[in-house]
């Protein structure tokens, strides 16, 4: 297993401590900037990565993602017995925010994220894992890539054939 596919989950992304392992779920991040305005030690959206949970004590972070208003963020304990002790009040524990991530034999993505390229004066390139739906078709696009027209006169529409190079389509 490489080092990215290590910080992966279903959803998003995992970073480790000793103690702690702290879930992003990007898709259920409304930027409500608890995490860096309380602790931009360890959450640096301009860093890459953005979490970095060397930065602080392991029990600031925790009191950082309990602020998490969504489940973008939240933890557990790398320690399984301590996650079966869980208070309420540890609002973003995944044991109350995603109790499918409690299991200690957590499954790494599969999922490959979706990339969109829009290429100068020719089509659109998505690559990755997606379902394409268009004219009431539904085709799917499994760990691959597929070139979409942008310049309409394709005879493979929503494909590109290519065609937008014979007439000078520029963008």
């Amino acid at each position: 297993m490489t080092e990215k596919e290590n910080t992966q989950f279903s959803g998003g992304r995992k970073y480790r401590n000793d103690d702690i392992t702290v879930y992003w779920k990007p898709s259920a991040c409304v930027h409500a900037s608890y995490c860096y305005r309380e602790l931009i030690e360890v959450f640096d959206p301009s860093r890459r990565p953005w979490v970095d949970l060397k930065g602080s004590t392991t029990d600031k972070i925790i009191e950082v993602v309990n602020l998490c208003p969504t489940e973008a963020l939240s933890w557990k304990w790398n320690d399984e017995e301590k996650n079966n002790s869980i208070d309420s009040d540890q609002l973003n524990h995944v044991k109350f925010r995603r109790p499918e991530l409690m299991a200690s034999n957590e499954s790494v993505a599969t999922e490959i994220p979706v990339s969109v390229k829009i290429m100068a004066d020719g089509p659109i390139i998505i690559k990755g894992n997606f379902t394409l739906v268009y004219n009431g078709i539904r085709k799917e696009i499994q760990d691959s890539l597929i070139s979409l027209c942008r310049c309409g006169v394709s005879d493979h529409r929503p494909f590109c054939d290519g065609k937008h190079r014979k007439i000078d389509f520029y963008d």
